[in-house]
């Protein structure tokens, strides 16, 4: 069957391996655009080089393919796209949308609660370092729909609030690079877990400040460890193991609502995940926020 124009993409930070809930998230993800006939893309988002660990990059590659994970086109590394960022701030700083801002995260605290109340939008600060660049969003978002738990509103102090798109550490806000990149991937449908929810509303504005539709929005449940946290490199969730791949791959699939049939289990990766594509559902999936 022909491709449709459905293309999803997994997007992994190089902070270290991928663990459990990272293959939940690439597996849900890589099988509704399967189950599309879509493509499936993978970018590595290494724009925040405090946190990245060297060759973590590569051992993330090798781990899909290792689990049958194979992505459409080249991968997609951030660091690559800087220009792209700093075209569109610049952009918006010349129209006015835009503008510097010198508070601080403790001085936003006491002041405004943590929500940001536009406190420098008139000052027209000029660059300097130890400053952020906010965005003056005047096309709030009020939610946004997901496909497993619908209609997600958003808090009104939040959907008024002017977003940090270049922080004061001098690196570019997580916020607006996602964004900017899947525009330019095309990307239709953004798959990932649901500790994401709150940005995908954030997101939002930034789509409507970019005169840009946004993609449909799929939140899988988190995996936690049995003190109910989150599986996560900084919780220092252990690496998916290279001896035992069919059994966590079964396992991921279990976890997003899909056993795997008998005849099936014996299949390499690669095999298995495309008989699975067929009988895809994403009904099926557990629509808890976390398991």
């Amino acid at each position: 069957m022909a491709h449709t124009s459905y293309i999803g993409r997994f997007a992994p930070s190089p902070s270290g391996p991928l663990h459990f809930g990272s293959l939940v998230t690439a597996v849900g993800s890589f099988l509704q655009a399967r189950h599309s006939y879509g493509r499936w893309l993978v970018r590595i988002e290494d724009i925040d080089p405090p946190r990245e660990v060297p060759g973590a990059s590569d051992m993330i590659l090798k781990q899909l393919t290792d689990f049958g994970l194979y992505w459409d086109d080249e991968v997609i590394y951030q660091s690559q796209h800087l220009s792209r960022y700093q075209s569109q701030i610049d952009a918006w700083l010349a129209t006015g949308d835009a503008y510097y801002c010198q508070c601080t995260r403790k001085q936003i605290q006491s002041r405004d609660g943590g929500i940001y109340d536009g406190h420098c939008r008139h000052l027209a600060l000029e660059k300097a370092p130890g400053r952020a660049i906010r965005l003056h969003c005047t096309k709030p978002a009020t939610g946004f729909t997901d496909q497993l738990r619908g209609w997600q509103p958003l808090k009104s102090e939040l959907a008024h609030e002017d977003l940090v798109i270049f922080r004061r550490d001098g690196l570019y806000a997580y916020n607006l690079a996602v964004v900017l990149d899947d525009i330019d991937a095309k990307v239709s449908e953004v798959v990932r877990g649901s500790d994401l929810l709150e940005p995908t509303a954030r997101q939002c504005n930034l789509y409507r400040m970019l005169n840009h539709d946004e993609p449909d929005y799929l939140h899988l449940p988190l995996a936690c460890d049995s003190s109910g946290h989150k599986l996560s490199k900084q919780n220092h969730a252990p690496a998916l193991s290279q001896e035992h791949i069919l059994k966590q791959l079964q396992d991921a699939l279990a976890f997003l609502g899909h056993e795997v049939p008998n005849s099936w289990a014996q299949l390499p990766p690669q095999k298995l995940l495309a008989n699975m594509a067929q009988v895809w559902d994403k009904r099926n999936i557990p629509t808890h926020l976390d398991i």
